[in-house]
């Protein structure tokens, strides 16, 4: 009885110097080192390959701002502490919680934005 054939073909194993996989990586300019070669070796005519999302990130950088950013600001638990409040209905409307709550939405929206950019999205 045969087997089964997998949905993936056999990935297929190249040997490379340092020097030759650098000159690689550098005329890859930034692309996935097998796509790169792929695609040279196939031209245009090759079968297209999956991608591993819509939006690759575009800027490292830019995303490890957004992560730093979530990370140092409390937000996560001061928004925790005012859902609470709001459902048990103790929370005071006073000027301090709403510039709480204008704070808590700028980060956000600052937020959004590194992560937009870090993405490559253009909000329209």
């Amino acid at each position: 009885m045969s087997r089964p054939s997998n949905k993936h073909p056999a990935p297929f194993s190249l040997r490379l110097t340092p020097e030759e996989r650098g000159r690689l990586e550098k005329q890859a300019g930034g692309m996935p080192l097998g796509a790169y070669i792929r695609g040279r070796l196939l031209g245009e005519g090759g079968e297209s390959r999956r991608t591993r999302g819509r939006f690759p990130v575009k800027d490292h950088t830019a995303l490890a701002r957004l992560l730093a950013a979530l990370g140092q600001s409390r937000l996560a638990g001061n928004v925790n502490q005012l859902a609470k409040a709001a459902n048990s209905g103790s929370l005071p409307l006073d000027e301090e919680t709403r510039r709480d709550l204008r704070s808590a939405c700028a980060d956000i929206a600052a937020m959004k934005r590194l992560l937009m950019d870090a993405l490559g999205i253009r909000e329209h």
